[in-house]
């Protein structure tokens, strides 16, 4: 593949999704009912992703409300806090830690199987990372913020290992919490060196929305293959840095802004493509948005996936 394309993870839910949710959620319903839901709208995100043409699918998260409070929700030793906001008017329910972390069962396994079930094009296995597992709950067990992440990190391993056997080609873990704290860098690096330790599928890290300039070129000792990051949102401005420091790793180069209802012209994503390449072997880049969707429309997201393709395909 020339310039893969792909997208980050999350997309919009549509509105009969969202309002089984809001049922879900106040008792109304259960999950027999919420699942087959859940199953519908993956089905018709990777139908919309293949005819888009897109390269490396992802499920759309369909089944996750929060990428920090799904994992707790799934995992043993976590309770969850009413509602803390995260940024803006949008609010999640905080985990928080009061035991032992343990994954009785596997978390995303089985929605992977399910969604690598309908497309014979790749579809990435999604895992929240341990340093972002950790900074994003509140911690009334472990002795330290660093023994939260490595236990967190031991947990997430068999995750990945279990993805991999599954015959996911490409496990992403993201780990958005990284670009906030420039001081605790060895930390994530130290998890994550757990969490890929063996693992022999391509391995991700997304990180989104913070300085990156303070913690490049660290980042590029993160153990994993690639580094998928947003860059269009801040004007491409980390392509000086990239310049002066080699970016050594794969790059998931994102091309969309997902904060802004405007749809990118493709001129404006083949220009920014364009940029990339004169910092970076085309061999090492692949293309996408800067962040997850699940903020925009369904139509919006299509519309934007829709000129990032056609953009890679003409340029």
């Amino acid at each position: 593949m020339k310039l893969p394309t792909t997208s980050v993870g999350s997309f919009p839910k549509p509105d009969y999704l969202k309002q089984a949710r809001r049922e879900y959620l106040r008792g109304e319903i259960d999950v027999s009912e919420l699942k087959p839901l859940e199953e519908k709208a993956t089905v018709e995100w990777i139908k919309i992703q293949e005819d888009i043409g897109i390269d490396i699918l992802v499920d759309g998260e369909m089944y996750r409300g929060d990428m920090a409070t799904y994992f707790a929700e799934n995992l043993s030793g976590f309770q969850i806090s009413g509602l803390v906001r995260s940024y803006g008017n949008r609010y999640y329910r905080k985990p928080v830690i009061t035991g032992k972390i343990l994954r009785p069962k596997p978390v995303t396994l089985d929605w992977f199987k399910f969604t690598q079930g309908l497309t014979s094009r790749p579809v990435k296995g999604m895992v929240t990372g341990p340093y972002t597992m950790m900074d994003w709950s509140f911690n009334e067990y472990y002795d330290s913020r660093e023994d939260a992440a490595i236990a967190l990190a031991e947990v997430l391993h068999k995750e990945v290992v279990d993805l991999e056997r599954a015959g996911a080609k490409y496990i992403q873990i993201d780990e958005p919490a990284i670009s906030v704290r420039p001081c605790e860098i060895d930390l994530a690096i130290k998890a994550m060196a757990i969490v890929t330790d063996g693992v022999k599928a391509k391995t991700i890290t997304h990180i989104c929305y913070g300085d990156f300039a303070k913690i490049y070129p660290e980042i590029l000792e993160i153990p994993v293959d690639m580094i998928d990051l947003e860059l269009s949102n801040s004007a491409l401005d980390m392509l000086p840095l990239m310049k002066k420091y080699p970016f050594t790793k794969e790059i998931g180069f994102g091309v969309i802004d997902v904060h802004t209802h405007v749809i990118e012209t493709k001129e404006v994503v083949k220009e920014r493509i364009r940029q990339a390449l004169e910092v970076i072997p085309r061999e090492k880049i692949y293309i996408d948005p800067d962040c997850g969707l699940k903020t925009r429309t369904v139509d919006e997201t299509i519309a934007k996936l829709k000129v990032m393709v056609e953009a890679v395909q003409e340029l």
